[in-house]
């Protein structure tokens, strides 16, 4: 599907990337605030982002997935806008994850309210690769293959990131909730 709205847009038909925008937002949001923590630095990105994506279509190979292609265009410019920023704490503003739960009982819902949310303080806490990682591994279930042409890094790289993040996470949140070790299995 995408394939057809490229060749649109690569014809001249610049609506059609607008097909393209409202299909990859969502997700190119989510891994821009991994990186950078801040809305509105997020959607600055995302702008930045397109704008490139749009001006450079014509560069897209096909070699890889276009959602890979343009994920990594989004990671490579929040990280340069985080670096211009010399890295300095960034006040964050919504949740990371923003999923509605159609769960009858009240309690549980906001058992999972309550979850979701100090998952979502644990990843603003984590450095912007461990972030990014666990976005990009757990919540869009990319494997490491894709997650090499999307990052760029190394799959050593990666999988080293995980791993530490995956330990920072777990220790963040048996610390927030003194609970036994087994209970945030991840």
């Amino acid at each position: 599907m995408d394939d057809i709205y490229i060749q649109k847009v690569l014809k001249g038909d610049a609506d059609a990337f607008r097909f393209i925008i409202r299909s990859y937002k969502d997700m190119a949001y989510s891994l821009a605030m991994s990186v950078v923590k801040d809305e509105f630095i997020a959607q600055e990105v995302l702008q930045t982002s397109f704008v490139n994506a749009f001006s450079n279509l014509a560069t897209f190979k096909g070699k890889s997935k276009f959602s890979t292609w343009l994920y990594r265009i989004v990671i490579n410019e929040a990280f340069k806008l985080l670096k211009k920023q010399g890295n300095s704490t960034i006040i964050y503003g919504e949740p990371l994850v923003n999923t509605a739960c159609e769960i009858d009982d009240f309690s549980l819902q906001i058992e999972v309210d309550d979850k979701r949310y100090y998952i979502n303080e644990a990843l603003k806490k984590l450095s912007p690769k461990e972030s990014l990682a666990l976005r990009l591994f757990y919540l869009e279930e990319n494997s490491i293959e894709e997650m090499i042409e999307i990052t760029g890094w190394t799959s050593s790289n990666i999988k080293v990131i995980l791993h530490r993040a995956r330990t920072n996470m777990k220790q963040m949140l048996e610390e927030r909730f003194s609970i036994n070790k087994n209970s945030f299995n991840l």
